[in-house]
């Protein structure tokens, strides 16, 4: 086993782990840092394919911006306040089908064969990438920008009602 195959088992290790996380913290600010380690973990994972600029995305996008808008969203919505249905009547079921597609999953990953030249990966040029992401992409980064924007302006314009009654 290489190095690089101990490094990708503890950032997948890691990954999971955060979705887990994510999922069962009962508290919305360990599950935003919970969310925050599966985020730097798919970075990782990003850098042991050498795709440094997906990595430093998933940093800067993914990992501050998106888990800082939930975090002031969350905070905003005094979500504490708010009635909670931890554990309803269909969680056994769900969690077999999790388990039942878990187990599909990591069988359809060990045995399958991946191919891969990691000695001659393939470079794409910086101008081919920045036309791509500034004129087929960009309207999709606008749009999702936008929609988080209304978002947290809704979650403030809320709190603001709260505080006045």
């Amino acid at each position: 086993m290489t190095i690089e195959e101990v490094i990708f088992y503890v950032l997948a290790t890691g990954a999971g782990l955060g979705g887990v996380g994510v999922v069962l913290s009962r508290n919305v600010v360990y599950s935003a840092l919970a969310l925050i380690l599966s985020l730097m973990s798919v970075a990782g994972i990003f850098i042991l394919l050498s795709a440094e600029f997906l990595a430093l995305v998933q940093i800067l996008v993914y990992g501050g911006a998106v888990t800082i808008i939930i975090l002031f969203a969350m905070m905003l919505t005094r979500v504490r306040d708010m009635p909670r249905a931890m554990n309803g009547p269909q969680w056994p079921l769900a969690a077999a089908v999790a388990s039942v597609f878990m187990a599909v999953s990591t069988i359809a990953a060990v045995s399958s064969q991946w191919p891969g030249d990691t000695e001659n990966p393939t470079v794409i040029p910086l101008r081919t990438l920045g036309d791509s992401l500034f004129r087929q992409w960009s309207v999709p980064f606008e749009v999702a920008s936008l929609v988080l924007v209304v978002a947290l302006i809704g979650a403030i314009v809320l709190a603001g009602r709260e505080e006045g009654e």
